[in-house]
């Protein structure tokens, strides 16, 4: 982004979501401001402060725990545009609503599919950190609005980089594609677990053999961490088998129910996620990565303008 510009974009956040100000300062972007409040009845009161005509306006969200955070989310966006705005894009560093990527079972609301069609109808462009794409061969199968993908799997390998004598530990089968590029990108080994899932809360997780690793220190990696069930029961079978020095890192940790606190009481020696949601937690920046995607989105997104939906 051209610092010199006269009308650089415009970047806001109705949760001050910690990467907005390595994400101005990168972007040379001007930080918007809002004002909002509760009425008495729980109703959201929203005000854009800083003029938007003319303006790109992205907005940065936190969409962990998506449910009480989605009307004003909506608000705000369709705000930016009746007020002129050029383009409204989403920079969703977690994006919420996409495990549910199938009909299970019958009955079932498919919300991966009916998340994406509402806020879609909302934005010009989006942009993610590793999505769950488990069923889906990308997010244009599911939003109609250009979106780009980072893989914050490539923060998590500079930062395993920088380690040595490291055992990667994938949990299940799920993951190996994934671990395995990580591992051969930082040049450490890896295993991968088998996982069995009797529910939300109850999963049963087997290694191979790790007699030829006691002295690494293993590293388990996931995508999200959310009830830490799986990474809770690997940690344990990585212990059982006599390797005392476990870190976990993830891309994404939601940590439902204070989970973070018992996987460290559990016996990790460090606990490390991208900045993608916020928490004490947040060592792997992946401002890096959310820059040059951004200027991406302006220029396949951003001259549709609200006009044009």
């Amino acid at each position: 982004m051209n610092p010199a510009d006269p009308h650089p974009p415009l970047l806001f956040s109705l949760d001050d979501h910690p990467l907005l100000v390595p994400l101005c300062r990168e972007l040379a972007a001007t930080p918007g401001t809002l004002e909002t409040r509760l009425f008495p009845d729980g109703e959201t009161y929203l005000k854009v402060v800083t003029p938007v005509a003319g303006r790109h306006c992205i907005v940065v969200a936190n969409l962990a725990n998506p449910n009480n955070k989605f009307l004003s989310l909506i608000f705000l966006l369709d705000t930016l545009r009746e007020l002129g705005a050029s383009s409204v894009g989403l920079v969703a560093p977690y994006l919420c609503y996409m495990r549910q990527d199938c009909r299970f079972h019958k009955g079932e609301a498919v919300t991966s599919r009916l998340f994406a069609r509402m806020l879609s109808n909302h934005i010009d462009w989006l942009l993610t950190v590793d999505p769950h794409l488990h069923r889906y061969h990308s997010l244009a199968d599911i939003y109609t609005v250009p979106s780009v993908r980072v893989e914050g799997t490539t923060a998590l390998t500079d930062w395993l980089t920088t380690q040595s004598s490291l055992l990667l530990v994938g949990p299940d089968s799920e993951s190996e594609q994934w671990v395995s590029r990580v591992a051969l990108a930082s040049g450490h080994p890896y295993v991968i677990g088998e996982k069995q899932r009797h529910g939300d809360r109850h999963v049963v997780v087997t290694l191979p053999d790790l007699s030829d690793y006691q002295d690494r220190t293993a590293v388990i990696i996931d995508d999200v961490i959310s009830s830490g069930q799986t990474i809770l029961k690997c940690l344990q079978a990585v212990r059982q088998q006599g390797i005392t020095r476990v870190k976990c890192a993830a891309i994404h940790g939601i940590f439902a129910d204070g989970v973070d606190e018992l996987l460290l009481q559990s016996g990790l020696t460090e606990l490390a996620t991208c900045n993608t949601i916020p928490h004490a937690t947040n060592c792997i920046d992946v401002t890096p990565l959310l820059v040059p995607a951004i200027q991406q989105c302006l220029g396949i997104g951003g001259n549709q303008g609200s006009g044009n939906r």
